[in-house]
């Protein structure tokens, strides 16, 4: 597992019962998380401190409770980078801390190139590898099919210090700008992606990743340099084995571009237990 053991601004507090207690910065959040199928061991102390505890509905989604106390949006860093918070309808916050390791990964990565590095940022959603390629030097293309949180990504970057960093946000289904990058012959140096299990473009398209996933990532092959540096596939996707990424990147990458590949679980600490949160799994596929 690939762990995220890093954050000073972030920790998984405890976990149990279907939740997880997490301090964003000063504030402390409990959310639930499906994977979570043992009990709280002690559900006085900490868990009684929470600022904002996401309700689920015996209906599907759910509502925050909020303490009168907690704002509206507020700032955390991890080392040089900084990301807004702010808890939305689903239960999200705007960033997925368990990606530090990959930010600190493609940071090392570029910064060893010796060359310039252009980073195409797939599903992009709030910016976290965005902010984190371009601190690093890289020029950077960020493409989500959201509006909100591309303007949510050109704010991280200003938090950062990059508003004057050369990245491009694009507002579009990403199926498509792939597709019209090919034709310019425009070419990148690594790609990022982090596609959903399910989704719709901003003009109704469809998006299931067990049916769209190889056949984009093979097109997506076709607008790599010569002398690509990366590419990272992240999946939150219930069931998705790391072996499957292993195999999707050895058939579509490895083959042209020889390098090495190396899949994972990706997860977090959890400070009372001493345990790990499983949070998905990621695929690397890296020169030589």
């Amino acid at each position: 597992m690939y762990v995220a053991d890093k954050w000073v601004d972030y920790e998984v507090i405890d976990t149990g019962a279907g939740d997880k207690l997490e301090r964003w910065g000063q504030y402390i959040l409990r959310r639930p998380d499906p994977q979570i199928i043992w009990p709280i061991a002690d559900e006085s102390g900490a868990w009684k401190k929470a600022d904002g505890h996401y309700h689920r509905s015996s209906s599907g989604g759910g509502q925050w409770q909020f303490k009168s106390s907690l704002p509206e949006r507020w700032t955390i860093a991890y080392g040089e980078l900084k990301f807004h918070i702010k808890p939305t309808n689903f239960k999200h916050t705007g960033l997925f801390p368990e990606q530090a390791v990959n930010w600190s990964w493609m940071m090392d990565k570029i910064r060893s190139a010796d060359r310039p590095i252009r980073v195409l940022n797939l599903f992009a959603y709030s910016g976290g590898a965005t902010v984190a390629a371009a601190a690093a030097g890289a020029e950077v293309v960020h493409v989500d099919a959201s509006k909100g949180m591309v303007q949510w990504a050109k704010e991280n970057a200003q938090l950062s210090g990059l508003e004057s960093a050369p990245i491009r946000y694009i507002t579009d289904d990403v199926f498509k700008f792939v597709q019209r990058e090919q034709r310019r012959g425009r070419q990148y140096d690594a790609i990022i992606m982090d596609p959903p299990s399910y989704g719709r473009g901003p003009n109704g398209e469809t998006w299931k990743l067990e049916e769209n996933l190889y056949p984009f990532l093979e097109f997506c092959t076709t607008i790599l340099s010569d002398n690509p540096l990366f590419l990272l596939i992240n999946s939150y996707t219930t069931g998705l084995s790391p072996t499957v990424l292993h195999n999707l990147l050895h058939t579509t990458m490895k083959g042209k571009f020889g390098g090495m590949i190396n899949c994972g679980e990706i997860g977090l600490p959890i400070t009372q237990s001493g345990l790990h949160l499983p949070c998905g799994i990621l695929g690397r596929w890296e020169s030589e």
